[in-house]
């Protein structure tokens, strides 16, 4: 509330302003700056030069009566509610009712007023007038917060959603700015949306924590910080750092504190206060709320203030914008769970339409050579009942394999398949794996292995590690038909291991290399050559797990190099 309240009297009595004057410049509560008027036209011309809190106005006045100028007074634009106390010199009780009903907040007989009378209606007519302003301020903030929160929750799509946010709100609060920023799993961050340009706010904010039982709040600008109890919803912070000048006004509704909050400011800026309210969202009614990011408000001024009113219009908007968020993601979580289920519907019918297929060949060699043996075992020699034993062994393992691999790549696409590093002798793991596949392949095929660099060091799961090694020298060996060396490089650089495969063989048509990283694609010229399309799903996933990453390079007819880097530390082993 003001120190000083403003007070027109209008009266054409010279004695009786002065008396109203004397009357109220003793009242021992408020102060006032009065200002005087003998007529309705004088009254009116000060009204539009000055905001009067309350008006005395003389019932009969020499060019108006007073009924009139109040009627006139009350048909002004005024951004504040003016409290009107009207005079007369009779006791009429008619002219009360009009003067009441026309707006005037009382009615005072002259003949009758005593400094406490005088002094009390004024009082009156002041306290009624803030109650009015209060009323009207909070009607218009929520008719403004109910039209924010509409327009925000008009939309499902997350980014739509907080561009309309920012928008909003720098138009509710008229501030030069506004900007959202959530918060990443690991507490570091971003501005995901802003009404302007958010490189000359602040680089990021970080390091945000709950701590239940603390009770204070910390803020830290470039080398100095302020930490002061939360006792209130709202916190002001001051900040003068070296070259920074920073203030920074946050509103703080959450149950527990914000004990821990840093922003790093560009070394340009001048002084900011800037407005910062969090965006909490409650899930499954945890009764600590995710703090999910933040609002913040930028003023057009340095030196602006932020009222108690836009305050907690701020808040309530981050509340309803907490709302929106949680819909949006909810809606992007429901179809993103509908286009997995399409995804592995389809997987189901590849699986059905793959079983069908590949089985019916490994199978149907397999009756082929177990009925030869039983019909005719007597009159095999042994070589040719080892042949048929060998044909049953290898469709069977086919088989087994396919079994395998349908089942992992099941897995993967559940997201099931656990990550298990582990320290490794990466050299010796991947010579003993050589060494075991140089056994089967005969004289056509010879595996090389070449090393270069540091390859201590190195975590990484060995049942996935197989896997990658495995089906990337099968294929290898398998688009290879005419034989040849099949050639293995492992380099170690000073963060990652880099593995190649390089072979000599059928290589891959360029417009078949896009897709083969996806379930059951192979390329067009395999022929007859058997497979799945389902190794390199498998690698590739596989190598992810490691945080790692997989590329291919093959030209058709000379050969296919595939290249992997692993991190030698994974950042959650």
């Amino acid at each position: 509330m003001p120190d000083t309240w403003t007070l027109l009297i209008i009266d054409d009595c010279a004695e009786d302003r002065k008396i109203y004057r004397r009357y109220l410049l003793k009242d021992p509560q408020n102060s006032y700056q009065i200002f005087e008027a003998d007529s309705a036209e004088e009254g009116l011309a000060l009204c539009q030069s000055i905001h009067c809190d309350v008006i005395l106005l003389d019932f009969c006045l020499p060019d108006m009566s007073g009924l009139d100028l109040l009627e006139r007074l009350k048909k002004r634009k005024v951004e504040a509610p003016v409290s009107i106390i009207m005079l007369t010199g009779r006791g009429d009780e008619a002219v009360a009712v009009q003067a009441m009903k026309r707006g005037a907040y009382d009615y005072l007989v002259k003949q009758h007023l005593q400094l406490d009378v005088l002094q009390l209606a004024v009082r009156n007519a002041i306290k009624q007038s803030c109650l009015e302003v209060k009323l009207s301020k909070t009607q218009e903030r929520q008719r403004l917060i109910a039209t924010t929160a509409l327009r925000i929750r008009q939309s499902l799509n997350l980014e739509e959603i907080l561009h309309t946010a920012v928008v909003e709100v720098q138009q509710l609060l008229k501030c030069d700015r506004v900007m959202v920023y959530q918060f990443t799993s690991d507490m570091d961050g971003k501005i995901v949306a802003s009404s302007g340009e958010p490189e000359q706010i602040c680089d990021r904010l970080w390091d945000t924590c709950y701590q239940e039982e603390s009770s204070f709040v910390t803020t830290q600008v470039a080398h100095s910080s302020v930490t002061t109890k939360q006792k209130n919803l709202v916190v002001a912070y001051s900040n003068l750092g070296e070259n920074h000048h920073w203030r920074c006004r946050i509103s703080h509704n959450h149950e527990a504190s914000l004990s821990h909050l840093c922003f790093h400011i560009k070394e340009q800026l001048n002084a900011q206060a800037n407005l910062v309210v969090p965006i909490n969202l409650n899930q499954n009614n945890n009764p600590n709320p995710k703090l999910w990011g933040f609002l913040i408000a930028q003023p057009t001024s340095e030196d602006r203030l932020w009222p108690d009113d836009e305050v907690e219009i701020l808040n309530q908007v981050s509340v309803q914008l907490a709302i929106a968020i949680q819909q949006a993601e909810l809606l992007a979580m429901t179809q993103a769970a509908l286009v997995k289920e399409k995804e592995l519907n389809k997987f189901k019918s590849q699986i059905v339409t793959t079983v069908s297929h590949e089985y019916r060949t490994p199978l149907a060699s397999i009756l082929a050579a177990a009925s030869t043996i039983k019909q005719n075992g007597a009159q095999l020699n042994e070589s040719r009942k080892n042949r048929f034993l060998q044909i049953i062994e290898q469709k069977a393992r086919h088989l087994s394999k396919l079994v395998d691999d349908m089942l992992l790549v099941h897995q993967l696409e559940l997201d099931k398949t656990k990550f298990k590093p582990q320290q490794l002798d990466l050299l010796q793991f991947i010579s003993e794996l050589i060494e075991d596949q140089q056994e089967v392949l005969g004289d056509r095929h010879e595996l090389i292995l070449q090393v270069t660099g540091n390859h201590q060091n190195f975590w990484g799961d060995r049942g996935l590690l197989r896997q990658i090694l495995l089906n990337l020298l099968s294929n290898a060996i398998k688009y290879s038909p005419a034989g040849g060396n099949i050639e293995i490089y492992l380099n170690g650089k000073e963060s990652e291991i880099l593995i190649e495969i390089q072979d000599k063989g059928i290589g891959i048509p360029v417009a078949d290399q896009e897709n083969l990283f996806k379930s059951f694609s192979r390329g067009s010229n395999v022929d007859t050559i058997p497979g799945t399309g389902l190794g390199l799903v498998i690698t590739k996933a596989c190598v992810e797990l490691h945080g790692g990453s997989i590329s291919l390079s093959s030209q058709e007819g000379q050969g296919t190099k595939v290249t992997i880097r692993l991190p030698r530390q994974h950042s959650n082993s």
